[in-house]
């Protein structure tokens, strides 16, 4: 059980790096772009690396794995 149990961490882990690599790639890409676009793709990315974020905070806290 206690092998799962490390797998479950390491993947844990591998998720939280994932999305952070993500929100940098978004990041980059309007940074890179000057943040131009349409009011809607800016929500959107801001939205989407919201959501990233919450995801993040959620798994570093759960408590069962």
């Amino acid at each position: 059980m206690e092998k799962t149990s490390k797998v479950y961490k390491i993947l844990k882990y591998l998720a939280i790096f994932g999305n952070i690599i993500y929100i940098l790639w978004i990041l980059y890409n309007g940074i890179n772009e000057g943040f131009s676009g349409k009011i809607v793709e800016i929500v959107s990315c801001a939205g989407l690396v919201l959501l990233l974020i919450i995801n993040i905070a959620l798994i570093y806290h759960q408590k069962n794995i």
